[in-house]
């Protein structure tokens, strides 16, 4: 079976969380789709997440293709005794209705008909930042990172954002003991410079795009304009660069244009967690997560964020008292489209059909 090593690793759990008691429908597979990669895993005890393993798309047909090559595996029939019956995906892509067609891949399929298929008596499908969304309050202290002060408080709401490919937005709403994620676009509302130098970077922004939206600027597309629009506004000619290598430069101290534009990334996206923060109230915390800003390590606690996110003028101390967290895990997705897994099955069982 395929892995992050070609080799089955389910000797190792990938988390367990003490706030994660019930878990019906055990052992369940989990599934984190991309564009690229099929990330799948068995939750063979409540919390407990092991043999992950990540298949690249292209290998495989469909995704129920890659569901049952993952599941033919005999390491996993091992761990599956009796079977799997319950599945959860996180698939990046929105999921409206039975049918689901990849945006950034050619997979497309009927959720109904792989669960007959593959033989599930539930089979669960969700766009991967709700289930992103849905992992905060399971992270293990060692699977976040504060960034500044604060205090979370409990059963407030939560907020998230994530700069990768682009940039999502949600947030975690707690009603009656339960968590309900928002189905955000927040990352399509319009970009607001806070200084003369990010006036500079719109004005270079809008030389190619008429609406320039706080994702235009704060996703790898992003870091790669703040860099073209730095050098631009500096009268420098410089060798367009994609955003992990303007990322590792400025990592590697080899260039301080590539760290002008990480730290000008960084300083935004705190502008605009600090405007998530204020607009859903989040005193229960906002959670960063996506590609970018977990690679950066040390050099975004460092960084100008934490000084933007407070700076809200007449609100600067409300913000002071949110806390901030870098997202750590590295499959935070399997712990959020578990918990949705398990309230789905228990809705069932309470409400079965006549």
């Amino acid at each position: 079976m395929p892995t992050d090593n070609n080799k089955a690793s389910s000797s190792q759990p990938y988390a367990s969380s003490s706030i994660i008691t019930s878990s019906p429908g055990i052992p369940r597979l989990l599934a984190d789709i991309g564009g690229t990669n099929a990330r799948f895993a068995l939750e063979t005890a409540p919390g407990k997440i092991e043999a992950v393993a990540v298949l690249p798309c292209e290998d495989y047909a469909t995704l129920d293709d890659a569901m049952e090559a993952y599941l033919a595996d005999p390491a996993i029939a091992e761990l599956a005794v009796g079977g799997v019956r319950y599945c959860a995906v996180a698939i990046a892509n929105p999921v409206n209705g039975d049918q689901v067609r990849m945006t950034n891949h050619h997979w497309q399929f009927s959720i109904e008909t792989v669960r007959r298929k593959l033989g599930f008596d539930q089979f669960l499908v969700v766009n991967d930042f709700t289930a992103l969304a849905m992992s905060l309050p399971y992270l293990a202290v060692d699977q976040k990172r504060q960034i500044g002060g604060g205090d979370a408080k409990t059963d407030n709401v939560i907020g998230l954002i994530g700069a990768g490919t682009g940039l999502g937005v949600s947030g975690l709403i707690p009603s009656n003991g339960r968590w309900t994620a928002l189905k955000s676009e927040g990352g399509h509302v319009t970009f607001s410079p806070a200084d003369e130098c990010e006036v500079g970077i719109l004005r270079f922004a809008w030389r190619e795009f008429s609406h320039v939206s706080a994702e235009r600027v704060l996703s790898g597309d992003g870091l790669e304009l703040i860099y073209r629009a730095l050098a631009d506004m500096q009268g420098l000619s410089v060798e367009p660069l994609p955003a992990p290598e303007i990322s590792r430069r400025a990592l590697a101290g080899e260039s301080p244009l590539c760290a002008e534009a990480v730290d000008r990334f960084c300083g935004m996206l705190g502008t605009i967690a600090g405007n998530v923060a204020v607009t859903l109230g989040a005193l229960g915390g906002i959670y960063i997560g996506g590609g970018i800003v977990p690679r950066l390590g040390d050099r975004f606690l460092a960084s100008p964020f934490r000084q933007r996110f407070e700076q809200k003028g007449r609100f600067d101390s409300y913000l002071a008292q949110i806390p901030t967290f870098v997202i750590t895990a590295e499959y935070p997705a399997f712990l959020g489209v578990s918990a949705i897994l398990t309230e789905n099955i228990s809705d069932a069982a309470a409400n079965p059909r006549a």
